[in-house]
């Protein structure tokens, strides 16, 4: 027996993991919760209790810290009298130190991929062994369209866990995001996302350059900027310049052929149903983005304005640019409007104009970004599948499937 704590008066107790196991049936839980109710009153604190049922098989826990004058014998004799052993489900009753496993504050650790094996499993476990960390419990939130797992991991050294998990992930070939656990997951949300290359499948400007007969010039452009290699602001000027003398009609045209990333309706309906709220910063342009997010029902936007004249675009922008600092002032702008702090927001962008936005939300998560983009980034996707990010959130597939 281990001897772990003392109540007021003195009185020496002991700490126990009592565990069920064994075909789930109903009633196992409130029998259990029965034979620990019956002990002394004030001699009895429950410390933990988890559960988890797979293919109907049952394990349920709790922890319990008695007079020690229980034995684990007495607490085993205890259920039995209650009805919980019998019918394949056994009890075990096992003294355990309280402290064993407690220090350090707990993480959450999502990583996905299009599969995941039992040898990407033993990647990311000798990581969490080798930092000193435990994992308290395991969730797969997702089979399809890509395999999902979520752990709570708790261990003193989370840098260390970080750096180790990291690399574990690259190893492993996953996608990986490491958060502080917390209530704040189930909390209201803002989620701020990139349109071209994000939310879209396109590049807006590039379908405009193609019907101005400077396409090879605004792609190179446009490559450029996307990998930092010159200042947004001044590549966006660039190559509006080049649209000039288009009819403003091509707008509506380019609109009409927009792709949608797959996986974007379905993020941004399970958004608006849980209650979280989307938005749009894009260096695109309003006048193509307004009516596309207002049939998705995404009221937040935040984009660059072209002008026009007489029904012609001149070549010149009519707002200020939203860079990549103005990305990030409209994350902190729309956290503002919709009431919740900066650590309750999610970025998500592919270019290095996203950076700054990412790096001020909550959670930035770099999609199919490149590498300058991820290294900001707090997790990165490189799946096909926009709606992958609600797995960060800790939201499962049966509940986006859920109407």
């Amino acid at each position: 027996m281990i001897l772990s704590a003392r109540y007021a008066g003195g009185v020496t107790t002991a700490t126990y993991l009592i565990t069920a196991s064994g075909p789930d049936r109903q009633g196992v839980g409130a029998q259990l919760f029965e034979a620990i109710q019956q002990l002394p009153a004030g001699a009895c604190d429950i410390n933990d209790v988890a559960q988890i049922t797979i293919r109907g098989y049952l394990v349920l826990c709790v922890e319990v810290t008695v007079d020690a004058a229980e034995t684990a014998e007495h607490l085993r004799a205890r259920a039995a009298a209650t009805g919980v052993i019998g019918d394949g489900i056994d009890v075990t009753v096992t003294a355990v130190e309280p402290d064993e496993f407690m220090n350090g504050k707990r993480l959450l650790v999502t990583f996905l991929a299009p599969s995941i094996t039992s040898g990407t499993l033993r990647v990311i476990f000798d990581a969490i062994a080798a930092s000193d960390a435990t994992c308290e419990r395991i969730v797969h939130l997702a089979s399809y369209p890509v395999d999902c797992y979520e752990l709570v991991v708790r261990g003193p050294h989370h840098g260390r866990l970080r750096e180790a998990l990291t690399h574990a992930a690259g190893e492993a070939g996953v996608d990986l995001a490491v958060q502080r656990a917390g209530l704040h997951r189930r909390s209201k949300h803002l989620v701020v996302m990139d349109a071209d290359s994000t939310l879209l499948q396109d590049e807006v400007i590039d379908l405009l350059a193609e019907r101005s007969g400077h396409a090879d010039e605004v792609a190179s452009i446009t490559a450029a900027a996307m990998a930092g290699e010159i200042d947004f602001a001044e590549g966006l000027r660039r190559r509006v310049a080049l649209l000039k003398g288009l009819p403003a009609s091509v707008l509506d045209d380019v609109r009409a052929q927009l792709r949608l990333t797959p996986g974007a309706r379905t993020l941004l309906r399970t958004l608006q149903r849980l209650g979280y709220v989307p938005a749009v910063v894009s260096g695109g342009f309003t006048e193509v983005l307004a009516p596309l997010l207002a049939d998705l029902g995404v009221d937040l936007l935040e984009a660059n304005r072209l002008e026009i004249v007489d029904g012609v675009l001149t070549g010149h922008l009519a707002s200020a640019v939203v860079d990549r600092a103005g990305k990030a002032r409209a994350l902190v702008r729309f956290a503002e409007q919709v009431g919740v702090p900066l650590q309750q927001t999610v970025a998500v962008g592919d270019g290095a104009n996203d950076i700054d936005m990412l790096s001020a939300a909550g959670l930035g998560i770099a999609f199919n970004a490149k590498p300058v983009v991820r290294e900001h980034a707090d997790a990165a996707l490189s799946v096909p599948y926009l709606d992958a990010v609600l797995y960060f959130l800790g939201i499962s597939r049966e509940e986006i499937d859920t109407d």
